[in-house]
């Protein structure tokens, strides 16, 4: 049974939508959101060979950035307004070499606590027409009321 979803922030979508948009990293890996619904959200990052490991399969780094925000989001969707969200511990596993032509991570809440929310990410890997999964994380996500995302650019730190 599915847990229930119901966000705590009438205006999380656009709240959602603004933090992503604000991830320095995502935006330089080319990470898009593809979808977006309380309780989950998926990621799609587009094959570049410049994100490659040295067999040319997407580097592991990068498959793990994907599934910890893609989870991190879906814990998000639940928060009230003006938090933020931290990650404070992940275990993935990297299932199979992850090569295609596309990558997706989906992230779904399993539990919303009122602090602390554990999420489950997969990412899968599109080839040739076919989705098969590269890795699957478990995260907890901690919710900082009061503290939602800085409202600047990451600056460079001497």
């Amino acid at each position: 049974m599915a847990p229930e979803r119901k966000p705590r922030d009438p205006a999380w979508e656009a709240r959602i939508r603004d933090v992503f948009a604000r991830q320095t990293f995502m935006t330089a890996i080319g990470a898009k959101i593809a979808a977006l619904s309380p309780g989950v959200c998926e990621l799609e990052l587009p094959f570049r060979a410049d994100l490659c490991q040295q067999h040319a399969y997407m580097h592991g780094g990068v498959i793990a950035a994907i599934a910890d925000t893609s989870g991190g989001i879906a814990a998000a969707t639940l928060m009230p307004a003006g938090a933020g969200v931290l990650t404070v511990e992940f275990k993935i596993n990297l299932l199979a070499p992850a090569e295609g032509e596309c990558f997706r991570a989906r992230g779904e809440t399993v539990r919303a606590g009122r602090t602390l929310t554990v999420v489950e990410s997969e990412v899968s890997a599109e080839k040739g027409g076919a989705w098969r999964p590269v890795a699957r994380m478990l995260a907890t996500i901690m919710c900082l009321e009061g503290k939602g995302a800085s409202s600047g650019q990451a600056k460079a730190r001497p």
